[in-house]
């Protein structure tokens, strides 16, 4: 088996698609509009996504709802940095939003943050 990918149901296509490529720094690896079943789907990852190994992220846009509820079961994707510091500075001049400042994880020494998408998803970020 492999992970291919995660899915996200977003209430912007494009306001997500411009935050995971710009303010994230991922490849919009494919589009696909589906009007007759009132979807569209936009595939984003880091490098080629599935092609070299990695995993992807499905965001999908049902026509005619712009935001959803959390839900308390969803946590969060986990990304490994560099630096968390230099991320989230990157992050925070590109617009984006980071919600924990860079430090140690409680209890632990390993460096993270996170940061929160257009539409309330936690990324957090680790430093490798």
């Amino acid at each position: 088996m492999k992970f291919l990918h995660t899915m996200l149901r977003v209430g912007d296509l494009e306001r997500s698609v411009d935050f995971y490529t710009r303010v994230m720094g991922m490849s919009l690896l494919r589009r696909t509009d589906r009007p007759d079943q009132k979807y569209s789907l936009a595939f984003v990852a880091f490098g080629a996504g599935n092609a070299d190994g990695s995993a992807e992220i499905e965001l999908t846009y049902n026509y005619g709802v712009d935001r959803y509820e959390m839900g308390t079961a969803y946590g969060h994707i986990a990304l490994a940095v560099a630096s968390v510091v230099d991320t989230c500075n990157r992050i925070r001049a590109a617009g984006g939003r980071v919600t924990r400042e860079p430090g140690p994880v409680k209890g632990g020494t390993s460096m993270i943050a996170f940061v929160e998408d257009p539409d309330g998803y936690k990324i957090e970020l680790i430093e490798r």
